[in-house]
């Protein structure tokens, strides 16, 4: 199908340069956005923000016409201080700068414009290049998952799908055909008769009297709604892909985890949570924690409750299988999952993890993200863990396994951006 729209640009306007503007600022908007994020607390994600992006550059471009041609020649009044080339300087104490309110040595200066987003807003703008991978992969529920879709009309079905101005459309047409007559005629008819009757004109009054009964007989034989007049709105059920899907959050919560890794991967999930509850209403999260045991845990206790103890990480893959098996079937279900831990393992348990992931876990799963968090003062040169060692043997064979390390709360967002960026969702 090919469309021409041949409406006018506005007067004075450009349709091109309109949409380069508005590209331009949602990039200035977006990297405003960004920067606040990185400030924020983590019972600060879903809220709103106030932010500014320089002036410089959105002003809509436009083009104007001069009221001169070629060379013009001005005469201005002259002065005894300055002459061609010197510069004027800048009035103390003028504002306008972005940094305060003296201006720029330079005098130069860069104004801002500040405008606070709604949480809604925020929320799109952060979320908008992020995706599940492959959420509609694998074919669920066909036989239920259905929509329904309007086909047409029948001459049958319930009386709450009765299409009424179908079925007046039908009675009318039939009526019209069928030369029903209309309660005006009759009227006018009788008018005449009793202006006959009153004349005395007998001949009259008896073809009017014929006339009349003539009609009245018509309008009984022809109903005003008949039968064959009625439709009913008829609808077909449309399968359509099923997108359900599940989300495990695992995270370990042992002894070795300081207060700070803690943070780091609390702040992952709460943005992973946030993400999931703005984006995917059919979408369930599980949240699982774990010492040497683990445990399926409500929201509040997930993110907020404190354990100590050791850690075995495989308690909560089994955990996950557990509870996958019994309420996330594959048939019917895509399952996610995304891990945070310190690296820090049980003995040999690494390996029974490497063995859980490439025979149990991995099979099952859409997407399976790890990030590793480590202490502020590690920087980006973490130390290799035992667990972070074991997983980089499982991540080359399997492309829906991604890994990342995270050590300060800056890096959180562009791990999160990247773990679901849409470019690794179509990748």
């Amino acid at each position: 199908m090919n469309i021409v729209d041949r409406r006018p640009n506005p007067k004075g306007k450009s349709l091109s340069n309109r949409q380069r503007f508005i590209a331009r600022a949602r990039a200035e908007l977006k990297g405003a956005v960004q920067d606040a994020l990185r400030k924020r607390k983590v019972a600060e994600v879903g809220s709103g923000e106030k932010v500014s992006i320089p002036t410089k550059g959105i002003g809509e471009p436009s083009f104007r016409h001069s009221r001169r041609t070629g060379h013009s020649d001005y005469v201005v009044p002259g002065n005894k201080e300055y002459v061609v080339g010197d510069e004027i300087p800048r009035p103390s104490g003028g504002g306008g700068g972005s940094g305060g309110s003296d201006g720029a040595p330079d005098g130069e200066g860069e104004d801002s414009f500040e405008f606070t987003l709604s949480k809604e807003e925020f929320l799109d703008m952060f979320f908008e290049d992020l995706e599940l991978p492959d959420l509609v992969k694998k074919t669920l529920k066909e036989s239920t998952a259905t929509d329904m879709s309007r086909a047409g009309y029948t001459i049958s079905g319930a009386p709450a799908n009765l299409s009424v101005t179908r079925t007046m459309r039908n009675s009318m047409a039939r009526r019209i055909s069928m030369r029903r007559p209309k309660p005006i005629e009759v009227e006018l008819l009788e008018a005449e008769l009793a202006q006959a009757e009153s004349a005395g004109a007998a001949d009259e009054v008896a073809r009017l009297t014929l006339e009349i009964e003539t009609l009245l007989r018509r309008t009984k034989l022809i109903p005003f709604i008949d039968p064959v007049d009625v439709r009913y709105k008829r609808f077909e059920h449309i399968p359509r892909p099923n997108t359900q899907a599940v989300m495990f959050c695992l995270m370990d919560v042992s002894g070795s985890m300081t207060e700070g890794m803690k943070d780091l991967a609390k702040r992952f999930f709460m943005l992973l949570h946030v993400f999931l509850e703005r984006r995917y209403k059919t979408v369930d999260v599980v949240f699982i924690r774990h010492t040497s045991t683990a445990e399926e845990v409500d929201e509040e206790t997930f993110f907020y409750s404190r354990e100590t103890g050791g850690t075995v990480v495989s308690s909560a893959l089994e955990k996950m299988l557990e509870i996958a098996r019994a309420r996330y079937p594959l048939d019917t279900w895509n399952i996610y999952a995304a891990q945070a831990s310190d690296g820090d393992n049980y003995g040999s348990d690494s390996g029974r993890c490497v063995e859980m992931l490439n025979g149990k876990v991995l099979p099952l799963c859409q997407y399976f993200a790890y990030i590793e968090v480590g202490d502020a003062g590690d920087g980006p040169m973490m130390r290799d863990t035992d667990l972070w060692h074991s997983y980089s043997q499982v991540a080359p064979g399997h492309s829906h396994f991604a890994m990342k390390r995270v050590s300060d709360p800056t890096q959180i967002f562009s791990v999160f951006h990247e773990l679901f960026s849409k470019e690794r969702a179509r990748g």
